[in-house]
């Protein structure tokens, strides 16, 4: 097999949970297949006229304490020196986050492969990028109007989910009910009185069964897990106490990652996270989607090995 060089950028390696991280389980099979791989911090890229690079680390990862080892001192590399980018940075996609992905957009998709696409990255907020597919998701609105998020309130028979449209993790996501005498400081707390706008949806009361995530390559869907929230939470997250539950990926499942498909492979999203309760499509994880330990656990698989099969097909393709 023949050896390739994975850079990823991603938060730093001290940071990761072994048992949990989706990054650290790529890495694993890329060094278990003999591939060469390197850390890149955020704030490690940088231009040199047209071209971008990175300040790098050869390192490689182990289910062991301590889960890392760095291979060589820190070296400036241009990043199409490197077959693969794995772009894994966590969210918040802030301004230094877009910035990041104008860099990579520089790097030359002929030679160097970059998971997942920066312009795609750059085009999909994981909130809003949802509005591209009406027949997937619940009644929606964007709004930095009370007003309108009171009647749309209403119309949806006084339960709603409000959310942040830079948030993440279930950061900032508020269940609104009728009677609630919070309504009005909620609203102005979330708008920031009316300076940001905020995304609503339809209450979908099977969030109590779970959140399901649904782990997707190249449009179709390699595995799933149910977030189940606490008795005490509307939230599934994972990091909030949200159990993980053995999922089934469902007809339905299928059909809204049909519906995705097409948009998602025009803008270079392979490697995509969709969060689905019920029958609708509530959010699309682009950034640095998790969910893979979890759904090896409880399925007895090895979906990064299918990531890393892609990404040497791809890597493969081009010339270098």
């Amino acid at each position: 097999m023949k050896s390739y060089k994975f850079a990823f950028i991603m938060d730093p390696l001290e940071q990761i949970l072994p048992d949990k991280d989706t990054t650290f389980v790529f890495m694993l099979e890329a060094l278990k297949r003999g591939h060469e791989t390197f850390f890149i911090p955020l704030r490690g890229l940088f231009a040199k006229g047209s071209r971008a690079f990175g300040r790098v680390v050869r390192c490689e990862v182990m289910r062991a304490v301590p889960h890392f080892r760095l291979l060589s001192d820190e070296a400036a590399m241009a990043l199409e020196s490197f077959d693969a980018v794995f772009m894994r940075k966590d969210p918040p996609a802030d301004a230094q986050y877009l910035y990041a992905t104008m860099l990579l957009s520089m790097v030359d998709s002929r030679r160097t492969f970059v998971l997942n696409d920066p312009a795609g990255l750059r085009e999909a907020n994981e909130k809003l990028y949802s509005l591209n597919f009406p027949g997937a998701i619940p009644p929606t609105l964007v709004t930095w109007k009370i007003a309108q998020i009171r009647e749309f309130f209403e119309e949806q028979g006084g339960e709603i989910v409000v959310k942040p449209l830079e948030g993440h993790g279930g950061e900032g996501v508020f269940v609104l009910s009728r009677g609630d005498r919070n309504l009005n400081a909620i609203l102005e707390t979330v708008t920031g009185f009316e300076s940001r706008a905020v995304m609503a949806q339809r209450y979908l009361p099977e969030v109590r069964r779970g959140d399901k995530r649904i782990v997707v390559l190249a449009g179709e869907p390699l595995g799933a897990v149910l977030r189940v929230p606490r008795a005490d939470e509307h939230r599934g997250n994972i990091h909030v106490g949200g159990q993980c539950v053995k999922a089934e990926i469902t007809a339905r499942d299928r059909e809204i990652c049909r519906i995705l498909a097409p948009r998602l492979d025009r803008d270079g999203l392979y490697f995509v996270g969709l969060d689905v309760i019920g029958d609708y499509l509530t959010e699309v994880n682009v950034t640095s989607p998790t969910g893979v330990q979890e759904i090896d656990n409880l399925d007895n698989t090895n979906l990064e090995a299918a990531v890393i099969d892609f990404v040497e097909r791809q890597v493969s393709l081009r010339t270098r």
